[in-house]
C-alpha cells in the first residue's frame, strides 16, 4: 500500500509516525511546502517572551527522524492538484519549479490551517505580522527588537499570550478585539473581568468590542497607526491573531466539508471518500458536550487524530473518542484551565443550562500557605450532565481541567462529580477536594 501525506503539521507528523509504527508494508510519501515539520506555534509567545531561547526547540520532530522511520519526504514541495478519481497528487518543487505526479492508494490530508487575514485597508503595510509558523515567529522576534508600540489584534489564547510576552519585554501594548471580552470562547465573565483588570493594571490598553477599520503607513510603507471606528492607536508592530481557517482548497467539492472548509470525517478519520483521511486543523472534531461536529483547531486534537489515521489506515480499528476542547493558559501568574462549554456558549445554543461559581482554598487554612481557586461548573438543568468547567488560581490547578474533561467525555452528572473519590492529604487538598465542593454547590442552588 502507498500512502501520500499532504502537509507535515502536528497531525501529519503524528500520522506518519503511527502509520509506520503500525504497518511494516506501507510506503509513506510526504509532501511539505516548508523546510521544517511539526512546529509548535503555541510556543511562539514563549519564544517572543524569551522563555524559550531557541526557536529550533519548538519542533517535536524533524525530517531526519521521519526519514529514519521509513518515510520518503519531499520538503519544499507544494501540492498543486489532487485527482481523486485517478488517485494522483501533483506537486511543485519550490526550489526548481519542477512538477511531479505520484499515485496513491490512501491519501492523508493534514494541511492544517492558516491565519484569517481580514480585508482591511492598509493591511499590506510592513510590520503587520501573522503568527503561525516558524518563519513568522522569527520575523516577529526580529521586528520586535526595534518596536516600542505593539498592537495585538485578537483576544484569543495566542493573542493574550503575545500580550503578556510583549508586556514582559517592556513594550507599550494595545489589545484590540471585536468581542466585548477577551478569551470569550474559553472563559465566562467572572474570569475574564479579573484578567482584564490585571492587564489594565499592567499598562495594557484594551479596545474590546472594536474592529480594526484601517491601518496607516509612512512613506516607506511601515505601519504607523491602527484605526477602529472610535479610536486611533500608534503602532510600530501589529500582530494579527483573529483566528484560523482550514487549508483545504485542494479537496474543494471532492469531499464533504463544513461551510468554513473543515473536512468532515467519521470516527475513524475517513472522509466521504473512504480512500482519503483527514486530521488536525484541516478536519472537524466530534465535540462531546453537544454530541456534534465542530471546528476546534488545537494541537491536542491534531496529534490524537493523527494517531487514529495510523491505526485505521488499512482497516477500522480504533475509534475517535471526541474532544471537549480542553485547554490551559498561563497569564501573569494565573494558572487557568477550561474544558467544554461556557454558560454563554451553552445558552447561545439553546441548551437549558445553568452554572455554579465557587471560590475556595485548594488546601486547608491551617497549612502555612494556601491559594484561592476560582471555579465554575456548567451543567444541563434537566439531566444534571456536566457540560463544561473553568478554573483559575495562582496555584497550579490546571490538571483539574483534565479531570473535568474526562467527566464530560464520560457523560458524568453533577452528582457523580460531587461524590467522586479523590484522596485527601493536607499538603495537597482538603477532605472534600475542591472539585467535589464545586459540584456540591449545585445542591445548594
Amino acid at each position: 500500500m502507498k500512502v501520500i501525506v499532504v502537509g507535515c503539521t502536528h497531525a501529519g507528523t503524528s500520522a506518519v509516525k503511527n502509520i509506520l509504527k503500525q504497518e511494516s508494508d506501507v510506503e509513506v510519501l510526504v509532501y511539505e511546502r516548508n523546510d521544517n515539520v511539526s512546529f509548535l506555534s503555541c510556543g511562539i509567545a514563549l519564544y517572543v517572551g524569551g522563555v524559550v531561547k531557541n526557536a529550533n526547540d519548538l519542533f517535536y520532530s524533524n525530517p531526519t527522524e521521519l526519514a529514519s522511520l521509513g518515510a520518503v519526504l519531499k520538503m519544499e514541495h507544494d501540492v498543486i492538484a489532487i485527482d481523486t478519481e485517478n488517485k494522483t497528487v501533483q506537486a511543485k518543487n519550490l526550489q526548481t519549479g519542477e512538477i511531479e505526479t505520484n499515485t496513491y492508494d490512501k491519501l492523508v490530508m493534514t494541511t492544517g490551517s492558516w491565519p484569517i487575514v481580514p480585508p482591511i485597508s492598509g493591511i499590506e503595510s510592513n510590520n503587520i505580522q501573522l503568527c503561525k509558523n516558524f518563519n513568522q515567529a522569527n520575523e516577529i522576534i526580529n521586528k520586535s527588537q526595534t518596536a516600542n508600540k505593539v498592537v495585538v489584534v485578537g483576544g484569543g489564547y495566542i493573542g493574550i499570550e503575545l500580550v503578556e510576552a510583549f508586556v514582559e519585554s517592556g513594550k507599550d501594548v494595545t489589545l484590540i478585539d471585536g468581542l466585548p471580552r477577551i478569551l470569550n470562547k474559553y472563559l465566562d465573565q467572572s474570569f475574564t473581568d479579573k484578567l482584564e483588570e490585571d492587564l489594565v493594571n499592567r499598562g495594557v490598553t484594551l479596545a474590546l468590542g472594536e474592529n480594526v477599520a484601517s491601518f496607516d503607513a509612512d512613506t516607506e510603507g511601515n505601519v504607523t497607526h491602527v484605526h477602529t471606528p472610535s479610536q486611533t492607536f500608534e503602532a510600530d508592530l501589529v500582530i494579527m491573531c483573529v483566528g484560523f481557517r482550514p487549508s483545504t482548497e485542494l479537496l474543494k467539492d471532492k469531499v464533504d466539508m463544513l461551510p468554513n472548509g473543515a473536512i468532515i470525517v467519521d470516527k475513524y478519520m475517513k472522509t466521504s471518500n473512504p480512500d482519503i483521511f483527514a486530521a488536525g486543523d484541516s478536519a472537524v472534531v466530534h465535540y462531546n458536550p453537544t454530541d456534534s461536529v465542530s471546528y476546534i483547531p488545537l494541537a491536542t486534537n491534531a496529534v490524537r487524530q493523527g494517531l487514529l489515521v495510523g491505526a485505521n489506515i488499512k482497516e477500522d480499528r480504533l475509534a475517535y473518542r471526541g474532544t471537549q476542547g480542553t485547554s490551559g493558559l498561563y497569564l501573569f501568574g494565573w494558572k487557568i484551565g477550561s474544558t467544554g462549554m461556557t454558560i454563554e456558549s451553552a445558552l447561545s445554543q439553546s441548551i437549558d443550562a445553568d452554572f455554579v461559581y465557587l471560590e475556595d482554598n485548594y488546601r486547608p487554612e491551617f497549612m502555612p500557605t494556601t491559594e484561592k481557586v476560582m471555579m465554575q461548573l456548567v451543567y444541563d438543568k434537566q439531566t444534571k450532565r456536566i457540560l463544561g468547567a473553568q478554573l483559575m488560581s495562582k496555584y497550579d490547578i490546571t490538571q483539574s481541567a483534565n479531570t473535568l474533561s474526562l467527566a464530560i467525555q464520560n457523560k458524568m452528572t453533577v452528582e457523580d462529580l460531587a461524590l467522586s473519590d479523590f484522596f485527601f492529604q493536607p499538603h495537597f487538598d482538603r477532605p472534600w477536594n475542591y472539585l467535589n465542593l464545586l459540584a456540591q454547590e449545585v445542591f445548594n442552588k
